[in-house]
């Protein structure tokens, strides 16, 4: 006699299978952090030049003791063939605990350790991949609206204003608080206020940003969009349209409209800021100005 449910969980796992390598197939080689401050982290190697070292405009920045600013290289070329190659760092570069002279090819599960780092490399379209994207994700993203959280949000403004100081090139933060959210709880119930959260989450990721921002929940109802390579004109005017758009669009829960609007504030990247608290403090200090004139509204930083 047959089992049928047995034949059912194993045509499940078969097509869960199926469905992992496929998904699999789409993601790029890339670099695991394994150990350390930054473990978990990962990297995407694409094809071309990906350099690591201090400099925070490296593609892999890791501003560490014992590493060069800048110490190696990966080049990855259409057929996938992947090369390793140190930059006369000065504490060397090793692969499988072997340093390396001049450069090697790199294959799966090889280890690379500058200084106090180790990383993993995964070739393009590894399965294994799609099990740190996971751990990645629920380490740094929010649960309930799927933004990024607060700790990878400070990490990535630390750095994003490295980089400025030493490029020069424009960042805008943008920080939002919504009106009355209190009121909206205390009238329609926490579910409605969750589905809020989640919902201009939602509308913000698909419409609002784009590849290369980083937006997240700081905290209740408070969120953050880091816009990298972008001036305060510029931050100004996507702030205005997000402003709008949390406005006008129709945040409906249990048949009823919800009243939504923001209070923003925006501050760019400019002389005094020496840190991303410098940064983050001025536009919040926008954000309370933006509350005092009514809300529902932008402002930014002025000195």
């Amino acid at each position: 006699m047959s089992d049928d449910n047995a034949t059912v969980v194993i045509r499940d796992i078969k097509a869960a299978l199926a469905s992992s390598e496929k998904e699999a197939e789409s993601k790029p080689a890339c670099l695991l952090v394994v150990g350390g401050d930054l473990n978990g982290s990962i990297f995407n190697v694409l094809v071309g030049e990906t350099v690591a070292g201090r400099n925070p405009d490296c593609q892999v920045p890791l501003d560490f003791q014992g590493i060069s600013r800048k110490h190696f290289t990966i080049t990855a070329d259409e057929s996938d063939v992947v090369i390793l190659k140190d930059l006369g760092s000065s504490n060397g570069t090793y692969l499988n605990n072997q340093k390396l002279e001049g450069s090697a090819p790199l294959k799966r599960g090889d280890m690379i350790k500058v200084g106090a780092i180790a990383l993993k490399f995964l070739p393009k379209g590894d399965p294994e991949r799609l099990t740190y994207d996971k751990l990645h994700e629920d380490a740094n993203t929010d649960g309930l609206t799927k933004c990024y959280n607060k700790r990878y949000f400070n990490d990535a403004l630390e750095n994003e204003v490295k980089k400025s100081k030493l490029t020069g090139k424009p960042l805008t933060l943008i920080i939002f608080d919504l009106d009355h959210f209190k009121k909206l709880n205390d009238n329609f119930g926490h579910d409605a206020g969750d589905f809020v959260l989640k919902e201009k989450s939602r509308i913000i990721r698909e419409q609002g940003i784009r590849q290369g921002d980083i937006v997240a929940r700081y905290g209740g109802e408070e969120f953050c969009i880091l816009l990298p390579n972008t001036n305060l004109k510029q931050g100004f005017e996507i702030a205005e349209r997000l402003r709008k758009m949390i406005e006008t669009h129709q945040f409906i829960y249990d048949g009823k409209r919800l009243p939504v609007t923001a209070s923003i504030g925006v501050a760019d990247y400019r002389q005094g800021i020496n840190n991303g608290t410098d940064l983050f403090k001025r536009a919040d200090s926008a954000v309370y100005k933006s509350k005092e004139g009514g809300r529902n509204q932008v402002n930014f930083f002025k000195a």
